[in-house]
């Protein structure tokens, strides 16, 4: 049968040519301070009648006594467990019949509340969170049961080699420094904590000078300041510092550690060193050189671990870090039986990318970033951590077009310098979570010495 050709304007024999990059369209953005030390940053985005704030109180887990850690992240779970005026049901039957949604959560240096709510139902919710923040109900049945909970999930981490993995790589890197530990505690230490513990904690460290207030959506800054108001001069000051740690020196050597997990299927790698903070003039340089290892999905070790070789789900390479030093995580879970060989192909890609990158993969790098860029901040909660960024990090209010000026200005040069100076496969932390019994050995070939064997807890055997 004859089928006529539709005529077309277009060659489609020709691939179509890369149109211009998109551009950012960010709204103003706008802070305020008050006397007690409160600073609230916002934004108006009125596509919807949608509001998105919240609370943060610097602190978290570094506030914990080093020899009690998980009281900041007891508080988080219990002060969502009813209030003064409220038994836990009512408070969540009071924030779902306004179809709204209060969290709250510790994280290693702040305590945060996250709240989205419709903007008719914003001054409701607004008081449900100052009830919840300045009325706790300090439940003892709560605590105990929350208390209890808290250890069976740290006994379930306990087994789970991603997590063992996890937990292991950070106390190698931090040492001695808090941040070592993980929010929730050892079982040990949450056995020992009593109610008063978080009742002291609040007391001292809830101060007003250490909070921070963020919000988008559907309202003005004068409704958001006048909303705000009553829960600001609640917001008493404190004598509350956050206190000090030293920071452990970096690697100068690479070392390999093996946490025995017998008769494991599938081996956890962890490899890296202490990086950069998030504050540091490099660091969003070193996210985008990193895009090409292992930054996302086309990543080298993603590439060749899971599509060429097929010995994983996921390969990734990441730079972390808030105001303190975060770290260089190159991480996968492979089949036990391809750990050594894993393992390897991450050391030697590692040291192949110091080698100059080409153009076209600059290029692309440079593409992908931009243009996710420009959608990257369409939600209520993106620009919300936009703003939270700003406030955290003391971040210029444009800080995003200042990271497109250094993506578009990166060269195969500068590309390589930050290379050489940030991946230095020879100095880093080499560890494996599996099966010792048929994959310890074949540790040695990575050239770095015979490993050492670790407890899960990271305690040399």
């Amino acid at each position: 049968m004859d089928v006529d050709q539709i005529s077309s304007s277009f060659d489609r024999s020709m691939e179509p040519i890369n149109g211009p990059q998109p551009g950012l369209n960010l709204p103003k953005i706008w802070k305020n301070t008050y006397d007690n030390g409160v600073s609230v940053y916002g934004a108006k985005h009125d596509e919807l009648p949608l509001i998105s704030f919240g609370i943060s109180i610097d602190g978290g887990m570094l506030m914990d006594d080093p020899n009690q850690i998980g009281v900041a992240n007891l508080i988080s779970d219990l002060m969502m467990e009813g209030t003064a005026n409220k038994t836990p049901v009512e408070l969540e039957e009071a924030i779902d019949a306004l179809g709204s949604s209060i969290n709250m959560y510790t994280g290693k240096q702040a305590i945060n509340i996250e709240v989205n709510t419709l903007k008719r139902n914003f001054s409701s919710t607004l008081a449900l969170v100052e009830e919840i923040l300045f009325e706790p109900r300090w439940d003892a049945t709560e605590f105990e049961r929350i208390k209890r909970e808290t250890v069976e999930t740290i006994k379930r981490r306990s087994a789970v080699p991603s997590s063992i993995a996890s937990n292991v790589f950070n106390k190698l890197n931090y040492g001695g420094h808090i941040l070592a530990n993980s929010t929730l505690g050892t079982i040990k230490s949450v056995e020992t904590i009593e109610l008063d513990d978080l009742k002291e904690y609040v007391d001292i460290n809830f101060s007003a000078h250490l909070g921070t207030i963020s919000i988008v959506g559907n309202i003005s800054q004068n409704e958001a300041l006048d909303a705000f108001k009553g829960l600001i001069e609640r917001w008493q000051v404190k004598d509350s510092e956050i206190p000090e740690y030293d920071i452990p020196d970096p690697n100068q050597s690479a070392k390999v550690y093996f946490v025995d997990v017998p008769n494991a299927k599938q081996s956890e790698i962890r490899i890296g060193y202490l990086g950069l903070p998030r504050t540091h003039p490099d660091f969003y340089a070193t996210t985008i050189m990193n895009m090409k290892l292992g930054g996302n999905f086309s990543g080298d070790v993603n590439l060749i671990l899971r599509e060429e070789k097929g010995f994983t789900y996921g390969a990734r390479t990441r730079f972390s870090g808030s105001r303190l030093p975060g770290t260089f995580t190159a991480s996968s879970g492979v089949r036990s039986n391809t750990t050594e060989e894993s393992v390897n192909i991450f050391k030697n890609l590692m040291t192949a990318y110091r080698n100059p990158i080409n153009e076209e993969d600059l290029k692309f790098t440079k593409n992908v970033t931009l243009k996710s860029n420009a959608r990257q901040f369409e939600t209520l909660g993106a620009l919300r951590r936009m703003i939270s960024n700003i406030a955290t990090y003391d971040l210029p209010f444009d800080y995003i077009k200042n990271q497109e000026e250094i993506v578009r200005n990166m060269t195969i040069d500068s590309h390589n310098a930050l290379v050489n100076k940030y991946i230095r496969p020879d100095e880093m932390i080499y560890l494996v979570v599996g099966d010792a019994a048929t994959q310890l050995n074949g540790m040695k070939s990575l050239g770095f010495g015979n490993p050492v064997l670790l407890d899960k807890e990271g305690n040399p055997l």
